[in-house]
């Protein structure tokens, strides 16, 4: 499923991503199938022979050793990364309007100031999105402990974000298209 939302080469080299609808009646366990599906497929294109992704204790996906990875959906759609080889992906989509009262409580003063119109290029929702995304690729190192995902700092540089949390860092691509934002952190 193709939504124009294609992902910079330098970004993604190596990277396997896969969509999938969700099905009526678009609950939890038909969100949850369709992520399913999509992490199968990513992992099938990445050469992984185990498509199994398990789930941790706090229901995070465990992808196979060797295959980082990383699942999103909204009511109607899935999307799930994979990266041979990475030390670790998040992916996000968001479709909700985030709104203004969000926005002042998941971004900092500099990040509204700096990232959103006028001086930047970013929509509110694209924000959160690229937090969300970094929040999983940072957790999914293991090293930080428990954090929030709107303790992560976002900066521009070039056509990129980058989000830091606790010393460590992660480039994260942000796009938006009818509706709908696609954020993807790869840390290498």
């Amino acid at each position: 499923m193709a939504l124009g939302l294609d992902v910079p080469a330098e970004l993604a080299e190596g990277a396997w991503i896969e969509w999938r609808p969700v099905r009526r009646p678009y609950g939890r366990h038909q969100q949850s199938a369709a992520g399913s599906e999509a992490a199968k497929a990513a992992l099938a294109a990445a050469g992984s022979a185990e498509r199994n992704v398990s789930r941790d204790p706090d229901g995070r996906p465990r992808f196979p050793r060797g295959f980082a990875g990383s699942i999103s959906h909204t009511e109607r759609l899935a999307v799930a990364a994979v990266v041979p080889g990475a030390e670790a992906v998040g992916i996000d989509i968001e479709n909700a309007v985030i709104s203004p009262r969000v926005s002042e409580f998941v971004l900092r003063e500099r990040e509204r100031r700096t990232l959103l119109p006028p001086a930047g290029r970013y929509t509110p929702r694209e924000l959160f999105s690229a937090k969300e995304a970094a929040f999983k690729a940072l957790n999914g190192i293991g090293t930080l402990g428990e954090f929030l995902f709107w303790q992560i700092e976002l900066s521009q540089s070039d056509d990129m974000l980058i989000a830091s949390y606790g010393g460590e860092r992660v480039p994260v691509w942000v796009r938006s298209e009818a509706g709908l934002s696609l954020a993807l952190a790869i840390r290498r």
